[in-house]
């Protein structure tokens, strides 16, 4: 009798062994099941990128540089330039949109030099649904390096027969910010410039920064921008003293904050023009 109950014993020894591994194998297949899923929302959630490496959706914010290249500016200036442009990059978001422009003194026609959205580099990349190498590389080909090439070729302008700045940041407003993808989202506006706007419409050179001038003037209605939501920064290449510099961040402060922009002020960069 002893023996049977032995068997017996060793019996239901087997079935419970049975039973746990039996557990153990469904709960490795849910984990298996629950980290595949895991991986597949993750990879789902990263959205799809258009040519320009900005989310189809939008972007997440837009940054407009206008460069000023009407007039040749001085070495310390192109450094100091250089610096705030490095800045200026830096602080653009994964999947925030970037646009350089250069000033010319063909009026309402900037010419754009790059356009794209900063696509994360291999320190925002998902090393589980993503190859960070390849990221990696795809950030330094796409947006890196054509902002550096940008950098090393700042301030290299020349004489011209007109400065039409307010024709310009007319141009890049409807041209960049009026996209309904943007609608809600950030957007600012930075400027290089000597500030001497120089048309026939309106010119610094005879009137001075006069705001009341500027007013009378066909300059007023021909250059009215929608600012509304746009924060506009000034960086202010300094010409030596003269009257017609006479109150230039006031008229410029004036004009954002008449057609509904932020000012968010204005910097003086190194050296002098």
């Amino acid at each position: 009798m002893a023996t049977r109950r032995k068997r017996r014993s060793r019996r239901g020894g087997s079935s419970v062994g049975q039973i746990i591994g039996i557990i153990v194998l469904v709960i490795a297949i849910i984990g298996a099941v629950g980290g595949y899923s895991l991986l597949w929302y993750r990879a789902k959630a990263a959205p799809t990128l258009d040519a320009d490496l900005c989310p189809e959706s939008g972007a997440t914010s837009a940054t407009a540089v206008l460069l000023d290249v009407t007039d040749p500016i001085s070495e310390i200036t192109k450094l100091d330039l250089k610096g705030e442009f490095q800045r200026i990059v830096a602080d653009v978001e994964q999947h925030g949109l970037i646009e350089v422009y250069l000033l010319t003194d063909v009026e309402g026609k900037p010419e754009r030099t790059f356009r794209g959205c900063n696509p994360g580099d291999s320190e925002s990349a998902d090393p589980w649904t993503s190859n960070p190498k390849k990221i990696q590389q795809r950030w330094d080909r796409a947006f890196n390096q054509p902002l550096k090439k940008i950098e090393e070729q700042m301030g290299d302008g020349t004489s011209s027969k007109q400065s039409p700045i307010m024709a310009g940041i007319q141009r890049i407003v409807i041209e960049s910010f009026t996209d309904a993808k943007l609608d809600g989202k950030p957007k600012r506006l930075i400027v290089a410039s000597d500030m001497m706007e120089f048309t026939p419409a309106f010119s610094m050179y005879k009137s001075g920064a006069d705001i009341k001038a500027f007013e009378s003037s066909a300059a007023r209605n021909k250059f009215r921008t929608p600012l509304d939501g746009v924060d506009v920064k000034l960086l202010f290449f300094q010409r030596e003293s003269s009257a017609a510099l006479k109150n230039l961040p006031e008229f410029w402060a004036t004009w954002i904050g008449s057609n509904d922009g932020n000012f968010s002020g204005i910097e003086r960069l190194t050296g002098t023009m």
